[in-house]
């Protein structure tokens, strides 16, 4: 009879079965004998992944029950008198115990936990070494947990988000369906950082999850902030805790198992998870799809038979910087250059910089320094400016000869793919610690450094010797003479600079000679005040987004501070009269009714003008806030507008004059503009004409630190020999600001969970491309109760049946309700990601003096 024991042998160990026709899953009934089937037929892949890992094993004695009557659930770590002694074990001491688990290196031992009901095993991210002792972890795992609302196809997006930031970082994460409620993420680790390091790791990945993520991802293990979100549970890195091992049963009312997945199953929208024929059937046909995570673990299990160490050459007695590059590379298979003799020391100060076509590009940074290439892994290559850092993976020391190297390193080989140099050179040395390496490098002049020196500081941000891979490259200012501006001097400079008070222009500075040329051309044949108001039917001059490299530095700038308002056309006709004013949005819109304190500009003016600049509200500090300048916008009625110009009063910042007593001054320069205008309106308590400050004087980062001091967005920098080109975005103008916005167009919003249940939780924006909306993300945060209720009101009238963008995820799509794409917003946001969406979006409020399409992307 089945249900009678058996003693059977399994490898060679005798095993004692007991009651094998138990239904151990009720609902499906599944029994004893079906999961020692399972376990019997799935250990070749199981095995490598908890082989010399302590084992807590959650047993069902009595099977799982029903979801009226859960069965009871024994949760074990240490072994009782009734193990098998030939099941391998290894004892762990506690803070007030020593426990001894069980260790599972064979299928006999999986066969004894099947017997005892052992359904789910459960192991630690490490291993224990050759004489029981903990090694480091050799991999790491972030559990995402769905909370109350959300579910799997929720987890997948953020394991596609999680999967882009480790990539990066040189880390390729593999998904696994838990078979209880969300997804396992697991990367191969090389086993040089302690637990502490790798939860402190996982901690703030998790944080920049919920951070790029904020209304979906929470990483604090508060149950009720998971309400509608997915826990990025980080913890199960500590040393001390243990995650379901892959290919695990689960003690759910079915047969789950936690199984490996492919990255276009977790696309799918009707990701759901397997149960253990599933799984079966897929390891058949498909393998271990698991199996790079623990390839060390499956060489373990070989016999060490003569032909198998005669594969291994003996340890030297002592080692060269070379041997881990040689240990990883086959010189019969690959065309890079694999030296026989251990490095020389050399004085050489050569660099190489190569542009690496690998399963990801990137960068491979290379210094000689004793001998040997010091080298590190650029994923977004060597920084282009002083605001940005980049992230550089510290990697093994290359032999000399690899500086000249270009080739095809064949698939499947380390760092299989295309290898050219990207620039090389040398460099001059001015500090090489163990934690920071700074270094003047001169290029080639057709280089991708452009040919001039680039001093660049190489800082390790490890806490400890162990934690030596993830450094930070940052490129230094170099200034006149050579010389490199440190964050600290810049800031004294800016400080003791007679511009920082703001009371130089650039009326005090020499013209440039190409705006007197082109200024006498014009005036030849000058045009009017009518023709100037033609041409800015098309809307004002706009600016490009730039950086410091574009800017440069020396002579032909002009810096101003940027504004958080509106942009406004003032046309000034009759100044003293009650009709003298009229203010028009960029893309065209009367604002004069919204904005009757402004009326007053004309009292400021000499003379009839057409003037560029800002309206703005101030903040009780008197700094631009672009939060509050909305509660202004998109006013009708006359009582609200009244109100509202008592409760948030405005003023106009005055940056440009476009035409004065009848002529236009759009062909007129930079510099003779700025004079004019000086000389034609006077501030007073409502307009305002900023300071300016000459590059030549002045420095870019000098202008920046001014502008964060002052609680400004950024600076624009303006071209003295540019002039005024209506209607279009310029590189004669560049902004450049402390933070990152996007104008963007609203297409469609999702319903909110939790406080914003009924109304709106979130925002679906895009930018126009061919044929509908180009999909660049969901915002969620930055919006006040008053901002929810305003927007639920505006798109309400808007909904449509069709989806208005071009490509947005089906996880996005599927609860959205779409609107017509008629309304232009802006986000502050930290970064593009190389998907094209926008990282950690926040909300800034409405812009109605922009049309749809006026949005583009804001890219330097």
């Amino acid at each position: 009879m089945a249900d009678r024991p058996q003693t059977v042998s399994v490898d060679g160990r005798r095993l004692r079965l007991t009651n094998l026709d138990k239904v151990l899953y009720p609902e499906t009934g599944t029994t004893k004998a079906d999961v020692l089937d399972y376990y019997a037929r799935i250990a070749d892949a199981l095995i490598p992944h908890v082989r010399d890992r302590p084992l807590t094993r959650k047993r069902w004695v009595h099977g799982v029950g029903s979801d009226d009557e859960p069965g009871e659930v024994f949760f074990q770590k240490n072994l009782d008198d009734g193990t098998p002694d030939w099941v391998a074990r290894h004892p762990l001491e506690h803070k007030s115990r020593s426990t001894v688990y069980p260790i599972v290196n064979d299928r006999a031992t999986l066969a004894w936990l099947a017997q005892i009901a052992a359904l789910e095993l459960h192991v630690p991210q490490w291993r224990f070494d050759a004489h029981g002792e903990p090694r480091k972890p050799d991999r790491l795992v972030l559990d995402l947990d769905p909370g109350e609302g959300v579910g799997l196809l929720e987890c997948a997006e953020i394991a596609r988000s999680a999967r882009e930031i480790l990539q990066g970082m040189g880390l390729e994460p593999m998904p696994v369906t838990s078979g209880s409620k969300g997804i396992h993420l697991y990367a191969r680790l090389d086993g040089s950082q302690t637990s502490d390091q790798v939860s402190a790791f996982a901690h703030e990945l998790a944080r920049a999850l919920e951070a790029d993520m904020p209304d979906l991802v929470v990483s604090d293990m508060k149950k009720t902030l998971r309400l509608g979100k997915v826990l990025v549970d980080w913890s199960q890195n500590s040393s001390a805790k243990t995650t379901i091992a892959p290919y695990s049963l689960r003690g759910r009312m079915q047969p789950m198992v936690a199984a490996p997945r492919t990255w276009d199953e977790l696309d799918s929208p009707e990701l759901r998870h397997l149960d253990y024929r599933e799984v079966l059937e897929r390891v058949e046909e498909h393998g271990d799809l698991l199996a790079s995570l623990d390839e060390r673990a499956r060489d373990a299990g070989l016999e060490p038979t003569p032909e198998r160490m005669a594969t291994f050459e003996a340890t030297p007695a002592s080692k060269d910087r070379l041997e881990k590059y040689r240990s990883m590379r086959d010189a019969g298979r690959t065309p890079e250059p694999v030296p026989d003799a251990p490095a020389v020391p050399t004085e050489g100060r050569s660099f190489v910089i190569q542009e690496h076509h690998a399963t990801r590009l990137h960068y491979d940074f290379r210094l000689e320094h004793d001998g040997v290439l010091v080298s590190w892994a650029m994923p977004k290559g060597p920084p282009t400016e002083p605001k940005k850092n980049h992230l550089a993976v510290h990697t093994e020391d290359h032999p000399l000869e690899y500086g000249t190297f270009e080739g095809t390193i064949p698939k499947g080989e380390y760092g299989g793919g295309v290898v050219t140099i990207w620039d090389s050179g040398t460099y001059e040395l001015e500090k090489w610690r163990d934690d920071e390496v700074i270094v003047t490098l001169h290029g080639e002049p057709d280089g991708g450094l452009g040919g001039s020196p680039v001093k660049l500081a190489l800082i390790r941000t490890g806490r400890t010797p162990d934690d030596e891979k993830n450094w930070l490259a940052h490129r230094m200012q170099i200034r006149a003479g050579g010389d490199a501006d440190t964050e600290t001097d810049t800031k004294t400079k800016t400080e003791r600079s007679p511009k920082a008070s703001g009371a130089s222009t650039a009326s005090n500075s020499t013209p440039d000679p190409a705006t007197t040329a082109r200024s006498t051309t014009k005036r030849a044949t000058e045009s009017s005040t009518g023709d100037a108001r033609a041409a800015l039917r098309k809307g004002p001059m706009l600016a490009s987004l730039g950086t410091a490299g574009t800017i440069g530095g020396g002579a032909g700038w002009a810096f101003e501070m940027k504004w958080d308002g509106i942009r406004a056309i003032v046309d000034v006709r009759d100044p003293g009269a009650d009709t003298a004013v009229t203010l028009r949005s960029r893309n065209g819109n009367d604002l004069t009714a919204a904005y009757p304190e402004l009326a007053a500009i004309a009292d400021a003016t000499s003379g009839e003008a057409i003037l560029d600049g800002e309206i703005v509200a101030l903040d009780k500090q008197g700094r631009p806030d672009f939060g509050l300048l909305q509660r202004r916008m998109n006013l009708i009625g006359s009582a609200d507008i009244t109100r509202a110009t008592r409760d948030v009063p405005v003023q106009f910042i005055v940056f440009d004059l476009l035409a004065h007593d009848g002529r236009s001054l759009l062909g007129d320069g930079y510099d003779e503009r700025r004079s004019a205008l000086e000389a034609v309106v006077h501030e007073t308590g409502l307009v305002r004409v900023p300071a300016v400050f000459d590059s030549v004087e002045t420095s870019l980062d000098e202008a920046m630190a001014i502008s964060s001091r002052l609680g400004l967005e950024g600076v624009v920098a303006k071209k003295r020999a540019s002039t005024y080109s209506p209607g279009r975005r310029s590189t004669g103008w560049l902004k450049l600001k402390h933070h990152s916005t996007q104008e963007a167009v609203i297409g469609g919003w999702l319903p909110g969970k939790g406080r914003r249940e009924g109304g709106v939780g979130s925002l679906l924006l895009g930018i126009p491309g061919d044929g509908g909306l180009v999909y660049i993300g969901r915002v969620g945060t930055g919006f006040g109760d008053r901002d929810l209720d305003d927007l639920a009101a505006r798109l309400e009238p808007l909904a449509q049946k069709t989806d208005p963008f071009l490509d947005i995820p089906r996880v996005d799509a599927r609860d959205a309700h779409w609107t017509r794409p008629e309304i232009v917003g802006e986000v502050e946001f930290a970064q593009w990601t190389s998907t094209g969406r926008l990282r950690q979006p926040s909300w800034r409020g409405f812009r109605p003096d922009k049309a749809p399409s006026d949005v583009v992307k804001e890219t330097p």
